[in-house]
Protein backbone atom coordinates (compact mmCIF):
# COMPACT_ATOMS: atom_id res chain seq x y z
CA UNK A 1 0.00 0.00 0.00
CA UNK A 2 3.00 2.42 0.66
CA UNK A 3 4.62 1.51 -2.13
CA UNK A 4 1.48 2.69 -4.34
CA UNK A 5 0.91 5.91 -1.98
CA UNK A 6 5.17 7.21 -2.69
CA UNK A 7 4.80 6.61 -5.97
CA UNK A 8 1.87 8.90 -6.47
CA UNK A 9 3.39 11.40 -4.49
CA UNK A 10 7.09 10.43 -6.63
CA UNK A 11 4.92 11.39 -9.78
CA UNK A 12 3.98 14.85 -7.82
CA UNK A 13 7.66 15.33 -7.57
CA UNK A 14 7.44 15.40 -3.09
CA UNK A 15 10.79 14.96 -1.95
CA UNK A 16 12.54 11.80 -0.82
CA UNK A 17 9.15 10.11 -2.18
CA UNK A 18 11.61 8.38 -4.63
CA UNK A 19 13.13 6.06 -2.49
CA UNK A 20 10.27 3.38 -2.53
CA UNK A 21 11.24 3.17 -6.05
CA UNK A 22 14.19 1.02 -4.97
CA UNK A 23 13.30 -2.99 -3.78
CA UNK A 24 16.25 -2.90 -1.38
CA UNK A 25 14.83 -0.09 0.75
CA UNK A 26 11.26 -1.64 0.88
CA UNK A 27 13.33 -5.15 1.69
CA UNK A 28 15.27 -3.30 4.19
CA UNK A 29 11.71 -1.71 5.48
CA UNK A 30 10.14 -5.19 5.89
CA UNK A 31 12.56 -6.32 7.71
CA UNK A 32 12.85 -4.19 10.13
CA UNK A 33 8.88 -3.93 10.30
CA UNK A 34 8.50 -7.78 10.42
CA UNK A 35 10.70 -7.79 13.60
CA UNK A 36 9.21 -5.25 15.11
CA UNK A 37 5.70 -6.93 15.25
CA UNK A 38 7.00 -10.27 15.95
CA UNK A 39 8.25 -8.40 18.95
CA UNK A 40 5.55 -6.28 19.44
CA UNK A 41 2.63 -8.42 18.41
CA UNK A 42 4.03 -11.72 19.63
CA UNK A 43 4.18 -10.83 23.21
CA UNK A 44 0.48 -9.67 23.12
CA UNK A 45 -0.43 -12.69 21.34
CA UNK A 46 1.20 -14.89 23.91
CA UNK A 47 -0.58 -13.44 27.08
CA UNK A 48 -3.84 -13.98 25.12
CA UNK A 49 -3.19 -17.26 24.25
CA UNK A 50 -2.06 -18.14 28.12
CA UNK A 51 -5.63 -16.80 28.96
CA UNK A 52 -7.25 -19.11 26.65
CA UNK A 53 -5.52 -21.45 27.76
CA UNK A 54 -4.18 -22.96 24.26
CA UNK A 55 -1.53 -25.32 25.71
CA UNK A 56 0.61 -27.80 24.24
CA UNK A 57 -0.27 -31.55 25.10
CA UNK A 58 2.61 -33.30 25.68
CA UNK A 59 2.98 -37.20 25.36
CA UNK A 60 5.38 -39.05 27.81
CA UNK A 61 7.84 -40.10 24.78
CA UNK A 62 10.97 -40.73 27.09
CA UNK A 63 12.86 -37.66 26.23
CA UNK A 64 14.64 -35.47 28.66
CA UNK A 65 12.32 -32.30 29.48
CA UNK A 66 9.87 -32.92 27.04
CA UNK A 67 6.95 -32.77 30.36
CA UNK A 68 8.26 -29.21 31.01
CA UNK A 69 6.96 -28.07 28.00
CA UNK A 70 3.38 -29.36 28.75
CA UNK A 71 1.44 -25.86 28.81
CA UNK A 72 3.29 -23.93 26.94
CA UNK A 73 0.96 -21.79 24.27
CA UNK A 74 0.81 -23.16 20.88
CA UNK A 75 -0.39 -21.36 17.55
CA UNK A 76 2.11 -19.27 17.63
CA UNK A 77 2.32 -19.38 13.87
CA UNK A 78 -0.42 -16.62 14.20
CA UNK A 79 2.97 -14.12 14.73
CA UNK A 80 4.91 -15.42 12.32
CA UNK A 81 2.11 -14.87 9.65
CA UNK A 82 0.86 -11.74 11.17
CA UNK A 83 4.47 -10.43 10.91
CA UNK A 84 4.94 -11.71 6.90
CA UNK A 85 1.75 -10.27 6.00
CA UNK A 86 1.61 -6.86 7.27
CA UNK A 87 5.08 -5.43 6.13
CA UNK A 88 4.46 -7.30 2.58
CA UNK A 89 1.04 -5.42 2.34
CA UNK A 90 2.82 -1.98 3.13
CA UNK A 91 5.86 -2.29 1.14
CA UNK A 92 5.22 -4.77 -1.68
CA UNK A 93 3.70 -3.87 -4.98
CA UNK A 94 0.23 -5.32 -4.90
CA UNK A 95 -0.21 -5.32 -8.55
CA UNK A 96 2.65 -7.48 -9.00
CA UNK A 97 1.31 -11.41 -9.69
CA UNK A 98 4.39 -13.19 -7.67
CA UNK A 99 3.17 -11.40 -4.23
CA UNK A 100 -0.10 -11.68 -5.10
CA UNK A 101 0.80 -15.28 -5.73
CA UNK A 102 2.84 -15.43 -2.47
CA UNK A 103 0.46 -13.80 -0.10
CA UNK A 104 -2.48 -16.39 -1.20
CA UNK A 105 -0.28 -19.23 -0.53
CA UNK A 106 0.23 -17.59 2.96
CA UNK A 107 -2.88 -17.54 3.65
CA UNK A 108 -4.26 -20.79 1.95
CA UNK A 109 -1.78 -22.14 4.21
CA UNK A 110 -2.21 -20.93 7.51
CA UNK A 111 -5.47 -21.20 7.63
CA UNK A 112 -4.89 -25.12 6.95
CA UNK A 113 -2.45 -25.32 9.59
CA UNK A 114 -4.93 -23.13 11.95
CA UNK A 115 -7.96 -25.43 11.59
CA UNK A 116 -5.70 -28.48 12.67
CA UNK A 117 -4.65 -26.52 15.77
CA UNK A 118 -8.01 -25.59 16.42
CA UNK A 119 -9.34 -29.14 16.45
CA UNK A 120 -5.90 -30.24 19.10
CA UNK A 121 -6.80 -27.22 20.87
CA UNK A 122 -9.79 -26.48 21.30
CA UNK A 123 -11.88 -29.59 20.65
CA UNK A 124 -9.19 -31.85 22.27
CA UNK A 125 -8.97 -33.86 19.49
CA UNK A 126 -4.79 -34.69 19.46
CA UNK A 127 -5.74 -35.77 15.97
CA UNK A 128 -6.40 -32.87 14.80
CA UNK A 129 -7.56 -32.69 10.87
CA UNK A 130 -7.51 -35.48 9.08
CA UNK A 131 -4.60 -36.27 7.33
CA UNK A 132 -7.03 -36.48 4.22
CA UNK A 133 -8.00 -33.55 4.90
CA UNK A 134 -4.87 -31.89 4.59
CA UNK A 135 -3.44 -33.35 1.97
CA UNK A 136 -6.41 -31.95 -0.27
CA UNK A 137 -5.83 -28.40 1.25
CA UNK A 138 -2.07 -28.60 -0.18
CA UNK A 139 -2.99 -30.29 -3.37
CA UNK A 140 -5.50 -27.86 -3.67
CA UNK A 141 -2.71 -24.63 -2.82
CA UNK A 142 -0.56 -26.40 -5.43
CA UNK A 143 -2.56 -26.80 -8.06
CA UNK A 144 -3.65 -22.96 -7.82
CA UNK A 145 0.13 -22.13 -7.93
CA UNK A 146 0.78 -24.37 -10.89
CA UNK A 147 -1.75 -23.10 -12.73
CA UNK A 148 -1.24 -19.73 -12.17
CA UNK A 149 2.74 -19.79 -12.88
CA UNK A 150 1.98 -21.68 -16.36
CA UNK A 151 -0.79 -19.34 -17.40
CA UNK A 152 -0.62 -15.90 -16.22
CA UNK A 153 0.79 -13.85 -19.32
CA UNK A 154 3.26 -11.98 -16.42
CA UNK A 155 4.66 -15.37 -15.29
CA UNK A 156 7.96 -14.91 -18.15
CA UNK A 157 11.36 -15.25 -18.70
CA UNK A 158 13.86 -13.27 -20.76
CA UNK A 159 15.74 -14.56 -23.43
CA UNK A 160 18.20 -13.42 -26.19
CA UNK A 161 16.72 -12.71 -29.56
CA UNK A 162 19.18 -12.45 -31.83
CA UNK A 163 20.53 -8.39 -32.37
CA UNK A 164 18.99 -5.23 -33.04
CA UNK A 165 20.14 -2.56 -34.73
CA UNK A 166 20.02 0.94 -34.23
CA UNK A 167 20.52 4.48 -34.86
CA UNK A 168 23.25 6.38 -33.07
CA UNK A 169 25.67 9.51 -33.57
CA UNK A 170 28.42 7.46 -35.01
CA UNK A 171 25.65 5.21 -37.37
CA UNK A 172 24.16 2.21 -37.22
CA UNK A 173 25.00 -0.08 -34.02
CA UNK A 174 24.11 -3.91 -32.96
CA UNK A 175 22.80 -4.61 -29.62
CA UNK A 176 21.52 -7.82 -27.99
CA UNK A 177 17.95 -8.03 -28.36
CA UNK A 178 15.81 -10.00 -25.72
CA UNK A 179 12.30 -10.77 -25.84
CA UNK A 180 9.78 -12.16 -22.94
CA UNK A 181 7.83 -15.76 -23.27
CA UNK A 182 6.19 -17.70 -21.49
CA UNK A 183 7.84 -21.13 -20.53
CA UNK A 184 8.41 -24.21 -18.27
CA UNK A 185 12.38 -23.72 -17.84
CA UNK A 186 13.36 -24.19 -14.28
CA UNK A 187 17.20 -23.92 -13.18
CA UNK A 188 19.13 -27.20 -13.31
CA UNK A 189 21.89 -27.75 -10.77
CA UNK A 190 25.53 -28.66 -11.63
CA UNK A 191 24.73 -29.17 -15.62
CA UNK A 192 26.78 -26.48 -18.38
CA UNK A 193 23.59 -24.65 -19.48
CA UNK A 194 22.33 -24.76 -16.08
CA UNK A 195 18.53 -24.76 -17.31
CA UNK A 196 15.84 -27.83 -18.24
CA UNK A 197 12.58 -27.17 -19.55
CA UNK A 198 9.82 -29.59 -17.68
CA UNK A 199 8.38 -29.99 -21.70
CA UNK A 200 11.61 -31.94 -22.64
CA UNK A 201 10.23 -34.97 -20.65
CA UNK A 202 7.68 -35.48 -23.49
CA UNK A 203 10.19 -34.98 -26.54
CA UNK A 204 10.11 -38.72 -27.05
CA UNK A 205 6.41 -38.54 -27.96
CA UNK A 206 6.78 -35.96 -30.32
CA UNK A 207 7.38 -31.99 -30.89
CA UNK A 208 3.51 -32.00 -30.28
CA UNK A 209 3.39 -33.12 -26.83
CA UNK A 210 6.19 -30.67 -25.59
CA UNK A 211 2.72 -28.18 -25.70
CA UNK A 212 1.53 -30.64 -22.94
CA UNK A 213 4.37 -29.98 -20.15
CA UNK A 214 2.28 -28.60 -17.83
CA UNK A 215 0.89 -32.01 -17.40
CA UNK A 216 4.16 -33.13 -15.42
CA UNK A 217 5.45 -29.34 -14.26
CA UNK A 218 1.69 -29.34 -12.30
CA UNK A 219 2.05 -32.58 -10.31
CA UNK A 220 6.12 -31.61 -9.53
CA UNK A 221 4.60 -28.26 -8.19
CA UNK A 222 2.11 -29.77 -5.92
CA UNK A 223 4.84 -32.23 -4.97
CA UNK A 224 7.22 -30.17 -3.87
CA UNK A 225 4.45 -27.78 -1.77
CA UNK A 226 3.24 -31.39 -0.09
CA UNK A 227 6.99 -32.39 0.66
CA UNK A 228 8.51 -29.10 1.75
CA UNK A 229 5.77 -28.14 3.86
CA UNK A 230 4.96 -31.68 5.86
CA UNK A 231 8.78 -31.73 5.91
CA UNK A 232 9.10 -28.26 7.77
CA UNK A 233 6.05 -29.48 10.43
CA UNK A 234 8.45 -32.79 10.70
CA UNK A 235 11.26 -30.18 11.81
CA UNK A 236 9.20 -28.38 14.45
CA UNK A 237 10.19 -30.90 16.92
CA UNK A 238 12.22 -28.56 19.46
CA UNK A 239 12.28 -25.01 20.34
CA UNK A 240 13.50 -23.20 17.81
CA UNK A 241 14.92 -25.86 15.25
CA UNK A 242 12.16 -25.38 12.27
CA UNK A 243 12.18 -21.56 12.83
CA UNK A 244 16.34 -21.25 12.93
CA UNK A 245 16.57 -23.43 9.87
CA UNK A 246 13.90 -21.40 7.60
CA UNK A 247 15.32 -18.59 8.26
CA UNK A 248 18.78 -19.44 6.57
CA UNK A 249 16.61 -21.09 3.56
CA UNK A 250 14.62 -17.75 3.62
CA UNK A 251 17.71 -15.47 2.99
CA UNK A 252 18.94 -17.97 0.36
CA UNK A 253 15.63 -17.67 -1.01
CA UNK A 254 15.73 -13.67 -0.82
CA UNK A 255 18.81 -13.76 -2.36
CA UNK A 256 18.08 -15.89 -5.44
CA UNK A 257 15.17 -13.61 -6.16
CA UNK A 258 16.92 -10.77 -6.63
CA UNK A 259 19.89 -11.73 -8.59
CA UNK A 260 17.10 -13.71 -10.61
CA UNK A 261 15.17 -10.87 -10.82
CA UNK A 262 17.92 -8.08 -11.65
CA UNK A 263 18.79 -7.97 -15.45
CA UNK A 264 22.71 -6.98 -14.69
CA UNK A 265 23.18 -9.97 -12.36
CA UNK A 266 21.46 -12.31 -13.71
CA UNK A 267 23.17 -11.59 -17.04
CA UNK A 268 26.85 -11.74 -15.27
CA UNK A 269 25.63 -14.69 -13.32
CA UNK A 270 24.81 -16.26 -16.20
CA UNK A 271 21.35 -17.31 -14.53
CA UNK A 272 17.79 -17.11 -15.76
CA UNK A 273 16.36 -13.59 -15.41
CA UNK A 274 12.87 -13.35 -14.59
CA UNK A 275 11.35 -10.32 -14.60
CA UNK A 276 8.91 -8.79 -12.06
CA UNK A 277 10.06 -11.68 -9.76
CA UNK A 278 12.71 -9.12 -7.79
CA UNK A 279 9.31 -7.95 -5.83
CA UNK A 280 10.14 -11.69 -4.50
CA UNK A 281 13.13 -9.52 -2.60
CA UNK A 282 10.72 -7.67 -0.31
CA UNK A 283 8.16 -10.80 0.91
CA UNK A 284 11.28 -12.74 1.34
CA UNK A 285 12.90 -10.44 4.03
CA UNK A 286 9.75 -10.20 5.37
CA UNK A 287 9.73 -13.75 5.92
CA UNK A 288 13.36 -13.35 7.14
CA UNK A 289 12.13 -11.21 9.49
CA UNK A 290 9.03 -13.00 10.86
CA UNK A 291 11.10 -15.99 11.88
CA UNK A 292 14.12 -14.44 13.49
CA UNK A 293 11.74 -12.09 15.41
CA UNK A 294 9.59 -15.64 16.07
CA UNK A 295 13.22 -16.87 17.58
CA UNK A 296 13.16 -14.18 20.14
CA UNK A 297 9.93 -16.50 22.21
CA UNK A 298 10.64 -19.80 20.11
CA UNK A 299 14.50 -20.79 21.48
CA UNK A 300 15.19 -22.52 24.28
CA UNK A 301 13.25 -22.40 26.67
CA UNK A 302 10.56 -21.64 24.05
CA UNK A 303 7.81 -19.53 25.72
CA UNK A 304 5.67 -20.26 22.39
CA UNK A 305 5.30 -22.99 20.11
CA UNK A 306 4.41 -22.15 16.75
CA UNK A 307 2.20 -24.98 15.93
CA UNK A 308 1.00 -26.55 12.82
CA UNK A 309 -0.19 -22.58 11.79
CA UNK A 310 3.42 -22.16 11.79
CA UNK A 311 4.62 -25.58 10.88
CA UNK A 312 2.67 -25.83 7.05
CA UNK A 313 2.92 -22.32 6.28
CA UNK A 314 6.92 -21.94 7.15
CA UNK A 315 7.41 -25.04 4.42
CA UNK A 316 4.87 -24.32 1.95
CA UNK A 317 6.15 -20.65 1.22
CA UNK A 318 9.57 -21.67 1.01
CA UNK A 319 8.04 -24.54 -1.11
CA UNK A 320 6.00 -21.76 -3.39
CA UNK A 321 9.28 -19.09 -3.69
CA UNK A 322 11.51 -21.48 -4.69
CA UNK A 323 8.95 -22.70 -7.49
CA UNK A 324 8.08 -18.92 -8.10
CA UNK A 325 12.09 -18.03 -8.85
CA UNK A 326 12.45 -21.27 -10.61
CA UNK A 327 15.47 -22.96 -8.19
CA UNK A 328 12.96 -25.60 -7.18
CA UNK A 329 15.01 -28.59 -8.38
CA UNK A 330 17.88 -27.41 -5.65
CA UNK A 331 15.26 -27.90 -2.77
CA UNK A 332 16.80 -31.20 -2.33
CA UNK A 333 19.88 -29.43 -1.24
CA UNK A 334 18.59 -26.44 0.38
CA UNK A 335 16.19 -27.79 2.63
CA UNK A 336 18.76 -30.64 3.11
CA UNK A 337 17.36 -30.45 6.97
CA UNK A 338 13.93 -30.83 5.86
CA UNK A 339 14.83 -33.72 4.03
CA UNK A 340 16.77 -35.18 6.24
CA UNK A 341 13.98 -35.38 8.94
CA UNK A 342 11.12 -36.91 6.30
CA UNK A 343 13.64 -39.56 5.25
CA UNK A 344 13.80 -40.68 8.77
CA UNK A 345 10.64 -40.94 9.11
CA UNK A 346 9.80 -43.12 5.95
CA UNK A 347 12.94 -45.46 7.20
CA UNK A 348 11.51 -46.01 10.64
CA UNK A 349 8.61 -46.92 9.58
CA UNK A 350 8.98 -48.61 6.71
CA UNK A 351 12.19 -50.53 8.04
CA UNK A 352 10.11 -51.46 11.17
CA UNK A 353 6.93 -52.76 8.95
CA UNK A 354 9.17 -54.72 6.78
CA UNK A 355 11.52 -56.32 9.42
CA UNK A 356 8.22 -57.25 11.39
CA UNK A 357 6.68 -59.00 8.42
CA UNK A 358 9.88 -60.45 7.59
CA UNK A 359 11.61 -61.60 11.06
CA UNK A 360 8.16 -61.51 13.28
CA UNK A 361 9.84 -58.66 15.60
CA UNK A 362 9.83 -54.81 14.52
CA UNK A 363 13.18 -53.30 14.12
CA UNK A 364 14.04 -49.98 14.37
CA UNK A 365 17.50 -47.78 12.10
CA UNK A 366 16.63 -44.68 14.57
CA UNK A 367 16.07 -44.47 18.36
CA UNK A 368 13.68 -42.61 17.50
CA UNK A 369 12.29 -40.49 14.65
CA UNK A 370 12.29 -37.80 13.33
CA UNK A 371 16.25 -37.38 13.21
CA UNK A 372 16.24 -34.40 16.11
CA UNK A 373 14.60 -37.06 18.62
CA UNK A 374 17.51 -39.95 17.73
CA UNK A 375 19.89 -37.30 18.81
CA UNK A 376 17.92 -36.35 21.89
CA UNK A 377 17.54 -40.02 23.16
CA UNK A 378 21.50 -40.40 22.49
CA UNK A 379 21.65 -37.77 25.33
CA UNK A 380 22.75 -34.44 23.85
CA UNK A 381 21.02 -31.46 25.14
CA UNK A 382 18.11 -29.47 23.19
CA UNK A 383 20.16 -26.87 22.42
CA UNK A 384 23.22 -28.43 21.47
CA UNK A 385 21.15 -30.43 18.58
CA UNK A 386 19.37 -27.48 17.31
CA UNK A 387 22.58 -25.43 16.93
CA UNK A 388 24.72 -28.61 15.13
CA UNK A 389 21.35 -28.56 12.93
CA UNK A 390 21.41 -25.12 12.04
CA UNK A 391 25.24 -25.30 11.19
CA UNK A 392 24.42 -27.71 8.84
CA UNK A 393 21.74 -25.81 7.30
CA UNK A 394 23.83 -22.92 7.10
CA UNK A 395 26.50 -25.59 5.02
CA UNK A 396 23.94 -26.61 3.01
CA UNK A 397 22.72 -22.91 2.00
CA UNK A 398 26.43 -22.29 1.16
CA UNK A 399 26.39 -25.22 -0.76
CA UNK A 400 23.52 -24.21 -2.59
CA UNK A 401 24.84 -20.21 -3.58
CA UNK A 402 27.69 -21.99 -4.96
CA UNK A 403 25.94 -23.98 -7.36
CA UNK A 404 25.12 -20.51 -9.50
CA UNK A 405 28.51 -20.85 -10.80
CA UNK A 406 29.77 -24.44 -10.26
CA UNK A 407 28.22 -26.33 -13.38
Amino acid sequence: MLYHLFDYLNNLDFPGAGVFQYISFRAGMALVVSLVISAVLGGRIIRFLQKQQVGEEVRDLGLAGQLSKAGTPTMGGLIILAAIMLPTLLFAKLNNIYIVLMLGSTLGLGLIGFLDDYIKVFKKNKKGLAGKFKVVGQVAIGLVVGLTLYTHPEVTIRKFDGPVAIQTGGGEEQIPGFKDERSLETTLPFVKNHEFNYSDLLSWMGEDFKNYGWLIFIPIVIFIITAVSNGANMTDGLDGLATGTSAIIGIVLAIFAYVSGNIRFADYLNIMYIPNSGELVVFSSAFVGACVGFLWYNAFPAQVFMGDTGSLSLGGIIAVLAIAIRKELLIPILCGVFLLENLSVILQVGYFKYSKKRWGEGKRVFLMAPLHHHYQKKGLHEAKIVARFWIAGLALAALTIITLKLR
